[in-house]
């Protein structure tokens, strides 16, 4: 069973093992607009939690997307390179930037659950 959390930059990561599905949330794709390019790190690549592991452009302006976790890629989701626009379509599902192998599990326990995103999404309006 996938576990997802989520960070106060919008970022969203499903757990899944030792390996974790990252993209940006709903609300970081409607704010951002039409994205037109996104920018996917290679493969094997190393973050510690915080980095900048890709980048989003749309219409409106570009947006660093940061790793949640600590961890090792080991899938970029190419699709995104001839059609950007599924992180429109589909953020949290086909429009994923990466797949990261976990470096320290421990590192998720700082991250918001949905409940608590939901609330922290409140407070931004």
């Amino acid at each position: 069973m996938s576990t997802v959390r989520y960070t106060k930059d919008h970022e969203y990561i499903r757990v899944d093992g030792d390996v974790a599905i990252v993209g940006i949330t709903d609300y970081a794709q409607a704010q951002l607009g039409d994205v037109v390019f996104v920018e996917l790190p290679a493969m094997g690549k190393s973050f510690k939690k915080g980095e900048q592991a890709a980048v989003v452009e749309s219409v409106k302006a570009a947006s660093e997307v940061y790793a949640p976790v600590s961890g090792e890629v080991v899938e970029v989701n190419s699709e995104l390179e001839g059609a950007p626009a599924l992180v429109n379509e589909d953020s949290a599902g086909k429009g994923w930037f990466v797949k990261l192998r976990v470096a320290d599990q421990s590192e998720l326990g700082a991250l918001m659950d949905e409940a608590a995103y939901a609330d922290y999404l409140k407070t931004l309006d």
